[in-house]
């Protein structure tokens, strides 16, 4: 009896003894999770910092009419007399009140220079000195709510498109804030893409309809200028709100001006290289299919541009018009002292002079003198940071500025002496340069010296080509209820919210409905024989190029190998015999899909640290409803390359599960090596070796083209609607 009870006892005394240990556990897991609740909060609330960026930061913000509890100092000077009254109006509006600490803040010094009603380049000294320093003191901060205080003293002081990139900058790169989602760039400054009248009637629309009630504003396919214009055949590529938001987004993963650490990623020079070169020969392709000749790069500097362009765009921020360039106007020495700003013509062609006889002596000079050689592998990156050029250039005083002061000069051609008091034009901002022709000719002459290098490397042998027993035997597409080897375009309308970006303005969604390129989703079907010893891996690597030049001629190799555009590159094993590969069009290592460009935080957040860090990262990348650019009525004919190489000669030893790779080819992968080893562009970087006259000559076992047409269908096709309820 008295056994059974110490038995029981024992029994109960252990569940108890459990239950207390699992109630520790349980608490200890609930204080863990209502931590990271309250830091995951903290972080999102800095995103209420997007809002609205001219209004006030202690105004309601969000979805969730938050308010910034602001400490009396923090306030800008016209605001602190009435601190109370502000902080009583405002906080009677909101659902929530968000604490913002008292700190120590660092000195803003020259970066207040630049005031809250003018324009930001990143492409300007002064302008990309300041912002270094500012996301430079963004990074500094100790910890997230050290960030959260600096950045509401710093939004209502600093210049708002200065703040919102040195903001997004640092929140990529800070280790704790790369879990939290950036919005779109559009969502806070829609006056960068979109025509001022359409920004006029989203005003009035929000202001007399009521939330809820209120219909999409369509903006016009064709606003910018005529059909008498025929540079105006391009402009749904010039102007595609997707390929600008990849340009501006490109430019916040790969800063030039910062913190080392945030800049020196690997491979960026040869990145820049890459992914400037595969615009200009997407763009020229672009041309072909609209009856025009290859773009003219811009050699001769002294000589009257042709090409006029009018952007129609209003500044939210500086509520002026972005000015335009008339034909035929010559660039001419700048002289602005605002600006800080003085640059002659003259110096960017020494600039370009010097460069090219680095190229051609195959070294460079660095800051102490010594000799840099441009070797066959690192070469391309040595002169990627120098034409840009970065903080990572090997000599600024000596090689210069090249890109970024081309577009200075051509951005202020229309008041280069700042008598006229006008601002640059699109060419001096990330955000709205590709909207211009003249970007294109200008990057053509930067692409035309990065080819002068890729000229002098050693040509690839068969054996540096070839896949050793793997036989690429036949290539085709394939789309639902279509024609083999046929791609179809159209037009497409698509929704976008532009709520967060309309200052002063009646709460509630204002939806705006815009036209795009687009193409039926296809797959590739892919038959390959490995007739080696056993299983092996490789990188299957597609490319599309036209398959006659303007003329209607088939092109040599030499012109040919540069028209190539990347559609594809991934990983795929082989087992011994017959392989059929399939992979579908949206799976492109290239583009990112369209909700990604467009995303809306409200409705499209993912779940998850990791995830979030990766989405914001995707947020680079060319946008999917482009990776096909328009044919013809009739059909365009193309030719779809494919190789197989070896992956031997393709790894690099990391691992990237989780990361995001949704567009590597132009963006790399986050915090890791560049996903692949051989040269950007590889094959159709180099020269071809002796003998090889056009793209069959230049074939070995491993690769394989096949002819395809792009057939455009001139319909429009109903809204997909992005970021809706």
């Amino acid at each position: 009896m008295v056994n059974n009870f110490i038995v029981e006892f024992s029994l109960v005394f252990s569940l108890f003894v459990e239950v207390l240990r699992t109630s520790k556990k349980v608490f200890s897991i609930y204080n863990n999770l209502i931590y990271r609740f309250s830091k995951m909060a903290s972080k999102k609330n800095i995103l209420l910092l997007f809002d609205r960026p001219k209004e006030p930061v202690f105004m309601v913000k969000g979805k969730e009419n938050s308010v910034f509890d602001v400490p009396q100092e923090y306030l800008d000077d016209k605001y602190k007399p009435i601190g109370a009254q502000i902080v009583n109006r405002f906080g009677e509006d909101a659902n929530e009140k968000i604490p913002v600490s008292r700190i120590s803040l660092p000195p803003l010094g020259d970066i207040l220079e630049l005031k809250r009603n003018e324009n930001f380049s990143l492409f300007l000294p002064k302008h990309r000195r300041i912002a270094g320093k500012l996301i430079d003191i963004f990074l500094g901060m100790r910890n997230v709510d050290e960030l959260l205080s600096c950045a509401v003293y710093a939004r209502d002081r600093v210049n708002p498109y200065l703040f919102n990139y040195c903001l997004s900058v640092a929140l990529l790169h800070r280790p704790d804030t790369q879990d939290i989602d950036l919005p779109s760039f559009i969502s806070s400054f829609p006056d960068k893409y979109l025509d001022s009248q359409v920004i006029g009637e989203v005003r009035e629309q929000a202001t007399i309809v009521p939330d809820g009630s209120r219909t999409p504003i369509e903006i016009p396919k064709d606003y910018t200028a005529s059909d008498l214009e025929e540079e105006h055949r391009l402009a749904y590529f010039r102007e595609d709100l997707g390929i600008n938001l990849h340009h501006w987004h490109w430019h916040l993963v790969y800063p030039f001006e910062a913190a080392r650490a945030v800049v020196d990623k690997n491979r960026r020079g040869e990145l820049f290289y890459y992914m400037h070169q595969q615009i200009i020969a997407r763009y020229n392709f672009e041309r072909l299919c609209n009856d025009l000749k290859r773009v003219d790069r811009l050699v001769e500097l002294k000589e009257p541009i042709k090409e006029a362009y009018f952007p129609k765009l209003d500044s939210l921020v500086s509520s002026r018009a972005w000015p335009s360039r008339v034909t035929n106007q010559t660039l001419s020495n700048i002289r602005r002292e605002t600006d800080q700003i003085t640059q002659d013509v003259d110096d960017v062609i020494r600039w370009r002079d010097r460069i090219l006889e680095a190229i051609h002596t195959g070294s460079v000079r660095n800051e102490q003198g010594q000799t840099i050689p441009l070797t066959e592998n690192e070469g391309i990156d040595i002169l990627g940071n120098m034409i840009e050029s970065s903080i990572l250039s090997p000599n600024r005083a000596l090689y210069g500025d090249m890109h970024n002061m081309g577009h200075v000069l051509i951005s202020y051609i229309h008041d280069p002496d700042h008598r006229h008091l006008e601002t640059f034009g699109v060419m001096g901002d990330s955000a709205t340069a590709m909207r211009d022709p003249i970007f294109y000719r200008w990057h053509a002459f930067i692409d035309y010296i990065f080819q002068q290098f890729k000229n002098t490397l050693p040509t690839y042998t068969p054996q540096e080509l070839d896949f050793s027993g793997v036989t690429v035997q036949d290539v085709e597409i394939q789309t639902q209820n279509g024609k083999p080897n046929q791609i179809n375009t159209f037009w497409q309308q698509s929704d976008v919210d532009l709520s967060r970006g309309m200052d002063f303005q009646p709460r509630g969604s204002v939806f705006v409905r815009f036209t795009h390129l687009q193409h039926r989703n296809f797959t590739y079907k892919i038959n390959v024989n490995n007739n080696g010893n056993g299983n092996k891996q490789g990188t299957c690597r597609i490319f599309i190029a036209p398959k006659f030049d303007e003329r209607g001629n088939p092109w040599t190799y030499r012109d040919h190998k540069n028209m190539f555009v990347e559609l594809d590159k991934f990983a795929v094993n082989l087992k011994q015999g017959k392989n059929t590969i399939t992979r579908s069009s949206t799976e492109s290592s290239v583009t990112i899909p369209f909700e990604r460009t467009f995303r809306n935080l409200d409705n499209q957040r993912p779940t998850g640290g990791d995830n979030l860090a990766q989405f914001n990262f995707c947020g680079c990348g060319w946008p999917q409803h482009m990776l096909i650019p328009k044919g013809k009525a009739d059909g365009f004919p193309c030719q779809l390359f494919v190789m197989i190489s070896d992956y031997e000669g393709d790894k690099i030893n990391q691992t990237t599960e989780g990361a995001c790779n949704d567009a590597g080819s132009y963006c790399g992968i986050k915090d890791k090596l560049y996903p692949d080893r051989r040269s950007m562009g590889y094959p159709f970087d180099r020269l071809p070796r002796q003998g090889v006259d056009t793209i069959q000559q230049f074939l070995t076992g491993n690769m394989r083209v096949r002819d395809v047409s792009i057939q455009f269908e001139n319909r429009t096709f109903r809204p997909r609607e992005v970021g809706r309820n």
